[in-house]
């Protein structure tokens, strides 16, 4: 195990490595079920594809994990990109109206240029190219991708992670309406009875936060994953006595047996590629470029920042084996398209795994398997409650904010970059967006300070190609 995975070189133990895999898993396990929501429109279309597109998840999310841990030896977990999923399901409805196919055709369709874009980048790994525009990337951005990040998880955490509807409407989310909840001419009117969850999830997401705290003060092993624990039987408490509700009621008729006949039906190598002709070829080719360009800096960006905050980068901010990571990555998106299920992409929560010590492919190992054992155990994942997960989401997104002490804040040409990145980030959900902003920033920096000369070719081609992005989307 030692000479596999150099546990020793890294400094960690099977015990840690083992421990962090779990806790990357649970931060990331609401994929399982919210991806299979996105892309079939919670149910809407039908629960065959439903269950196809669920196991696609777990299996396209194993294979492209345990292909990180074996041929990287990084600790990084993937799934299906957020974001990316969101823009895919438009594309399948957008390509039904369109093209006057059917939501499921349109949807294998879909997945052709899934497909398409996995080949890519699986050449381009394989000739290093992705890794020479890791490369082109400024230092100073690279620095500041970790922080951004950071600031990304807290957003993620207090925000989008939890949202609680009623019969007033929703989601409410615990940064932006419970505070105004505690104003008398807001509160209970607006939330309604989603009020009393409010209070239960915020209460959590806080005792979850300061246990997680106090354990890593006591240097307890796996203090993110025993905060998050303490956290779920709070709020299954809290449930019980206060909402009058059985927080296990979903595990009486829950099925444990994996729906593989409804994925052999609806997904498994269903690529349309007659459907796939319909689209025209200049669509096809626009929606090619999107898909590879967003993930591509949002994997960059996840394996840079996460390393950065592992101590995983040389001296000069590059990360070792990041041809294998970056390889790992498109294989999981072509299987992905293969099974049925949108581009596969590192997960930011990977940062949860890292902090909890996991350093080695070993962790990436145990994230993976657990993703393949959840095609049996769905129904006990779906019950840690997502107030749990935003508790570990935020003090690692704390952590990563120490980084911003690497940046030069003397050099107006890194701290405007990365500045702007803080905001984007979050903002637009997109950590490829916030690295397009900040390159372009620093090109235009550099050219009105006389500086020219200090820009690589390849970042020139790189800022303006999100240039175009950008402007292309107005």
């Amino acid at each position: 195990m030692d000479k596999l995975f150099q546990l020793r070189k890294n400094g960690v133990t099977v015990r840690t490595e083992l421990m962090a895999g779990l806790t990357t898993f649970m931060t990331m396990a609401y994929i399982v079920a919210l991806n299979p929501n996105l892309l079939t429109n919670f149910g809407a279309e039908g629960g065959n594809l439903w269950n196809g597109v669920f196991l696609a998840t777990c299996i396209a999310s194993a294979i492209g994990t345990i292909c990180m841990g074996i041929l990287a030896n990084k600790p990084f977990a993937m799934a299906p990109g957020m974001g990316l999923n969101s823009f895919f399901a438009v594309v399948v409805a957008n390509l039904a109206a369109m093209t006057g196919m059917g939501y499921l055709q349109s949807f294998r369709s879909a997945l052709v240029i899934i497909f398409i874009e996995g080949v890519i980048f699986i050449i381009l790994s394989i000739f290093n190219i992705r890794e020479k525009i890791v490369e082109a990337i400024p230092l100073g951005v690279r620095l500041g991708i970790g922080p951004c990040i950071g600031l990304m998880l807290m957003n993620i955490g207090f925000g989008s992670n939890v949202g609680v509807y009623s019969e007033t409407g929703g989601p409410f989310y615990a940064m932006r309406d419970f505070f105004g909840a505690l104003t008398a001419s807001y509160g209970k009117t607006a939330m309604g009875s989603g009020y009393s969850v409010m209070v239960l999830t915020v209460i959590t997401m806080f005792v979850g936060l300061f246990a997680i705290v106090a354990l890593e003060h006591k240097k307890v092993k796996g203090s993110v994953l025993y905060g998050m624990l303490a956290a779920s039987v709070l709020y299954w408490a809290g449930q019980a006595i206060f909402l009058h509700t059985n927080p296990f009621e979903s595990l009486k008729t829950a099925s444990f047996l994996p729906p593989f006949a409804d994925m052999a039906e609806t997904t498994l190598f269903k690529l349309d590629f007659a459907g796939f002709a319909k689209i025209g070829w200049f669509t096809v080719i626009t929606l090619i470029i999107t898909f590879c360009i967003i993930d591509m800096f949002d994997t960059i960006g996840t394996l840079v920042g996460t390393a950065s905050r592992a101590n995983m980068l040389d001296a000069d901010g590059k990360m070792p084996q990041m041809k294998q990571a970056l390889l790992s990555d498109a294989v999981g998106t072509v299987c992905g398209s293969l099974t049925g299920t949108s581009t596969v992409t590192t997960f930011v929560e990977s940062a949860a795994g890292v902090e909890a010590g996991g350093r080695t492919g070993l962790t990436a190992i145990t994230t993976g398997i657990l993703f393949l054992l959840c095609i049996f155990i769905a129904p006990i994942a779906a019950i840690i409650p997502a107030a749990a997960t935003s508790s570990a989401l935020i003090y690692v997104g704390i952590l990563m904010l120490s980084n911003l002490k690497k940046i030069d804040f003397d050099d107006l040409s890194q701290t405007l970059p990365v500045f702007i990145m803080l905001i984007a980030m979050p903002i637009s959900g997109s950590i490829g967006h916030g690295i397009g902003l900040a390159l372009i920033c620093y090109t235009v920096i550099k050219l009105c300070t006389g500086k020219a000369k200090e820009v690589s070719a390849l970042t020139y081609i790189l800022s303006l190609i999100f240039l175009v992005k950008f402007f292309a989307a107005i």
